[in-house]
């Protein structure tokens, strides 16, 4: 069997980032609580919690004086509140998702209604809509932007709209997403607001992983099934017309996948690099076997 590996995977900046603030808490206090996982990686999340690193899911939940935002971010009231409390917070957000939260904001500010590209129930998207209060929206079907203008009086209808994306998402479909907006609303709206809040180091990786499977006979995507720029990997792949499997570790590579005669490596932004050379070695090895 030969390998290739895609030449952009693994932790990305943000991640790495996060990673890197998380653990030089955990060696300053001890321990702490994380608002939700501090990326979607359960590798990750089982290591630091075997270092003191408690998962929670509100602010109510807490009982370190420690508490960690991951790099998906919170909402702003999320963050002034743990403040509140006296908590000591450690803001790992990722910059890129920063960006988008003081964007929204910003269009808000100005009385844009905010759409926002992406998974309503990501933690990241929720994050972002926690930035905006009562003028965002989230969705990746832009016929639930357009019902949204055709099912209020045109009195109510919002003049200024603003179109931002989760920063995990795929580039030519939020393009998509906007022209189906732009060519039915346009004439409804004195200002229209376009920015494209797509990562670069996602589109970087997305972009290398459809090389590689153009020319392979299978793909293994490597990293959490609750991560969403993992998930997208595996669905270019996917798109592209070859075999492609999502793993999160070495041990669910099945013996059939191993007859075939190339394969090709990628992984999400989350994916520690001992998680994809393990599944590298160990696919070597099993293929030595047949």
């Amino acid at each position: 069997m030969r390998i290739e590996r895609a030449s952009e995977m693994g932790f990305c900046f943000g991640v790495r980032r996060s990673v890197k603030l998380v653990a030089e808490a955990l060696q300053r206090y001890g321990g702490l609580d994380s608002l939700g996982p501090t990326v979607h990686n359960q590798e990750v999340v089982s290591a630091f919690t075997r270092q003191g690193m408690r998962v929670v899911e509100n602010l109510n939940q807490v009982r370190s004086k420690v508490i960690a935002i991951p790099a998906h971010g919170a909402g702003r009231e999320v963050i002034e509140e743990a403040q509140k409390r006296g908590l000591e917070v450690i803001d790992t957000t990722c910059p890129m998702v920063r960006r988008v939260q003081t964007t929204a904001a910003e269009m808000s500010e100005r009385e844009f209604l905010v759409v926002i590209f992406g998974e309503s129930n990501h933690t990241e998207v929720k994050g972002i809509l926690g930035w905006v209060g009562e003028r965002g929206i989230a969705t990746m079907d832009s016929a639930a932007v357009l019902n949204l203008f055709r099912n209020t009086c045109a009195e109510e209808l919002p003049s200024r709209l603003g179109i931002l994306s989760q920063t995990t998402q795929n580039r030519s479909q939020f393009a998509h997403f906007v022209s189906q907006i732009i060519e039915a609303l346009l004439p409804n709206l004195r200002e229209l607001q376009v920015i494209n809040t797509i990562c670069d180091a996602t589109w970087k990786r997305q972009q290398s992983a459809l090389e590689i499977a153009r020319r392979v006979d299978m793909m293994l995507v490597i990293g959490g099934r609750n991560s969403a720029n993992t998930r997208r990997l595996a669905e270019i792949c996917t798109a592209a017309g070859v075999e492609t499997h999502h793993i999160e570790v070495a041990s669910e590579i099945e013996d059939s996948w191993l007859r075939r005669e190339t394969t090709g490596i990628t992984a999400g932004a989350s994916t520690p690099d001992y998680v994809i050379e393990e599944v590298i070695a160990s696919l070597r090895e099993k293929a030595q076997d047949i």
